[in-house]
């Protein structure tokens, strides 16, 4: 589904030191699966910028999730990627939802719904619970069908994605009356641990929330 996207990417995964030494000794990245992951679960990663992942990561360390903020770099075979900045995936994607809704009504199940977290910016609805039940709900979906065809001894339509990616506005204005945000993004979830080729530790690494130059 990304025919006319390049297939390499580089990918930023925020994390705890001790992770990141795991890591970069050849241990399988967690594949996250909480209910109000932004694309499904898998394994997150920070495209193209390892800046914004440090400061994720710093944010974990702020709260005491993590005793010392650190970045692990990852090149990133998308594979069959679920790319939500390519309008036929989000017909695709507008499939499902419509497929979901109806079998929460059958069941007699309000449908999920996206929420801003205390504290954060409002309307950047941080838990993405009805967005992660839906794309949950699209991967069921192809799975199902992929396990139909090859009962039939037919090929499935669509294979089961390898990874998704999707592009998010976050944050506050970069300047008074832009549309441009400050934490605007694009996250990876890989899939399939298979689609990460290598992995590395980013150089010369500084997060906006540190100071640049000699104090």
């Amino acid at each position: 589904m990304t025919s006319f996207h390049t297939s390499f990417i580089l990918g930023f995964h925020g994390c705890d030191e001790d992770t990141a030494v795991d890591l970069l000794n050849g241990k399988p990245f967690r594949q996250s699966s909480e209910d109000f992951d932004w694309l499904g679960s898998g394994a997150y990663f920070w495209e193209g910028d390892p800046g914004r992942a440090l400061e994720w990561a710093i944010e974990k360390q702020n709260r005491g999730s993590y005793k010392k903020a650190a970045v692990v770099g990852a090149v990133i075979d998308l594979g069959n990627c679920l790319d939500l900045t390519v309008r036929e995936n989000l017909d695709l994607l507008s499939d499902a939802y419509r497929s979901f809704e109806t079998a929460r009504v059958k069941a007699g199940l309000a449908l999920p719904v996206n929420k801003d977290v205390k504290g954060s910016k409002e309307g950047d609805k941080l838990l993405r619970y009805l967005d992660c039940a839906v794309i949950r709900h699209l991967h069921e979906n192809i799975e199902d069908e992929v396990r139909k065809a090859r009962d039939s001894g037919t090929s499935p339509l669509i294979q089961p994605f390898d990874t998704v990616r999707g592009l998010f506005v976050e944050g506050e204005n970069v300047y008074p009356g832009g549309g441009f945000y400050q934490k605007t993004h694009t996250q990876i979830a890989v899939r399939s641990e298979t689609r990460i080729i290598g992995v590395f530790r980013p150089r010369n690494l500084q997060s906006a929330e540190e100071p640049i130059g000699p104090s």
